[in-house]
């Protein structure tokens, strides 16, 4: 991981694709949650520090995530989120006819967890996905997406239905991929700091393995 900020309320990170935000029952120990729990207690597990999940990242998907330090910098975090900027780079299957747009549904999961659009709003969560084509190669299209609401699996499952899936999803798309991962990338965040009220703004740009697809932007 890479660390992109530090104080006595917030951490800020970079998380590798293939690493969990938090632990599962088969796997509690490589995650973003427990290493950065073992950061601020600097290998003492007595210490009474600890990191707070505010919210998460898939394992597959590399970028920016962003911990509490403390219940009520958590608490003030999750409760604006709605108001927090989030920005992700994606690498979708095919070109796009709308070059930019707004992808609305109601999103639900079913018994094997896996999530996709109904026309019940009763039953779905409504969910919206801003995008912006930035280039298109090779039969692949380089996005830029503002996350407007933040459900599990919400990019994969918008751009799949329509006909867009992620490159390199093997739930979603057809897996085939000119990466060598999920090219999902959350690149920027933009949020309020819980105590001093300062915006604040980070922005990893476009991580290495695009570049080769698409060139430096």
């Amino acid at each position: 991981m890479t660390l992109l900020h530090e104080d006595k309320d917030i951490i800020v990170v970079e998380k590798p694709a293939g690493l969990l935000t938090v632990g599962t029952d088969r796997d509690k120990t490589r995650t973003v949650h427990y290493l950065l729990n073992d950061f601020v207690r600097k290998g003492n597990p007595k210490s009474r520090n600890r990191v707070y999940v505010v919210h998460r990242l898939d394992r597959d998907t590399s970028g920016i995530l962003l911990f509490a330090k403390n219940e009520p910098a958590k608490k003030f975090l999750q409760e604006n989120w709605e108001h927090t900027e989030k920005h992700y780079l994606a690498i979708v299957h095919g070109q796009l006819a709308a070059k930019e747009g707004t992808i609305s549904t109601h999103l639900v999961e079913n018994s094997a967890y896996k999530v996709y659009s109904t026309p019940d709003p009763a039953k779905g969560k409504l969910s919206h996905t801003a995008y912006k084509v930035l280039k298109e190669t090779k039969g692949l299209s380089l996005v830029d997406i503002e996350l407007i609401t933040g459900r599990k699996h919400q990019i994969r499952v918008h751009f799949a239905e329509q006909g867009h899936p992620v490159d390199g999803d093997k739930k979603y798309g057809e897996g085939d991929s000119g990466s060598r991962r999920l090219a999902l990338h959350a690149r920027a965040i933009t949020f309020t700091h819980p105590f001093s009220k300062r915006k604040m703004s980070f922005d990893t740009g476009m991580p290495v393995d695009f570049v080769r697809l698409f060139g430096k932007m």
